[in-house]
């Protein structure tokens, strides 16, 4: 496997290798290369576990560092996920939320890992990008949503 020019490094305490496994196994175009292990003991773990996971999430190179628990994730970074109706935006926001994640508001959830995510429609970003009335109606319906309900969106999209 080629080491790509630019890549995310997502910082994890313990568990990288099992969400890279998770993402591999939930999202298209995702999978897990390598995980190399430390060569000695760390102040977060011993000899042997994993200390960086190499993972691919919808086609994008990251790797996954297994630092310990001093830093947290925010919803400063989230991937963003375009879906092309209810049924892939079910199917990614319950694997996420299902498999101890949790719910929050317009469109996002956070992975167990308190990674966040944004499972947004495509039918939501082209309202957006359409602007005028029709991109208002589209966000006020929005701002009422957890997990998107594609078929409000395009009826607000209608008006």
């Amino acid at each position: 496997m080629a080491i790509a020019k630019n890549t995310i490094c997502i910082w994890y305490d313990k568990d990288a290798e099992a969400a890279a496994n998770f993402y591999a196994k939930t999202f298209p175009n995702s999978s897990v290369g390598s995980a190399h292990r430390a060569p000695s003991d760390f102040p977060s773990g011993k000899a042997g576990d994993a200390l960086v996971v190499d993972f691919t999430v919808a086609g994008i190179p990251c790797i996954g560092l297994n630092g310990g628990p001093m830093f947290k994730h925010s919803e400063a970074f989230s991937f963003q996920i375009a879906t092309d109706n209810q049924e892939e935006t079910d199917r990614y926001w319950n694997a996420i939320v299902g498999n101890g994640g949790q719910e929050s508001e317009c469109g996002w959830c956070k992975d167990k890992w308190g990674i966040s995510w944004q499972i947004t429609p495509r039918t939501l970003t082209e309202a957006l990008a359409a602007g005028g009335a029709e991109g208002k109606r589209a966000f006020e319906a929005m701002m009422t949503m957890k997990k998107i309900d594609v078929a409000a969106i395009d009826k607000a999209r209608r008006g």
